[in-house]
């Protein structure tokens, strides 16, 4: 599963690449620009269709998937790379599987010295897809976007609340995996 969605990363990327070299080219190339981006873009239906197979076709993973996939801002591609690149989902605390991931502050102390806390290290791969992901549930999560803005309201920073955000996401969906619970709307009270 890591490899097909390490591959589906790869032709987003060469997709990517070659739709900013179109506009760029010369009516010689853009035809030959067209026909790779069309390819590219069967390649892509199959990777992800492929994904989609090995998800539904294992029942752990179907269950995980329909758990992941139930929180807002959570969608089939950032499932499917926590589900390939983060096995360590449920089985680890908040403070380990935040450490993994590398969205725990670490200190950069040195004796009498007290430096700035910053993230560093873990698996980039799902820290990246978590970014994203957050990015998302910031707007549409109403319990990632009222941490979002407290935080703001607080003073810190818009990366810096983005972080704690993608932290606090990480945590609820370690505790939704552990216990097998899908995502609960709030109700308006």
């Amino acid at each position: 599963m890591i490899a097909l969605v390490t591959r589906r990363r790869q032709l987003v990327d060469m997709w990517t690449a070659e739709r900013h070299r179109l506009p760029l080219a010369r009516a010689a190339v853009q035809t030959s620009l067209k026909a790779h981006i069309r390819s590219l873009e069967a390649r892509l239906r199959d990777t992800e269709r492929d994904i989609t197979t090995r998800i539904q076709q294992s029942p752990v993973w179907r269950v995980r998937d329909r758990v992941l996939r139930s929180v807002p801002g959570i969608g089939p591609n950032t499932s499917a790379r926590l589900l390939a690149s983060l096995p360590d989902l449920r089985r680890l605390t908040q403070r380990q599987i935040a450490k993994l991931v590398g969205v725990a502050p670490l200190n950069h102390d040195s004796g009498t010295r007290h430096g700035h806390r910053a993230i560093w290290g873990g698996r980039t791969r799902v820290r990246n897809t978590l970014y994203m992901a957050t990015l998302v549930a910031v707007r549409h999560n109403p319990v990632l976007a009222a941490y979002y803005e407290r935080l703001r309201g607080a003073g810190k920073g818009p990366k810096v609340a983005l972080v704690a955000a993608m932290h606090k996401l990480l945590t609820i969906i370690n505790a939704m995996v552990k216990t097998e619970t899908t995502w609960v709307p709030q109700t308006a009270s």
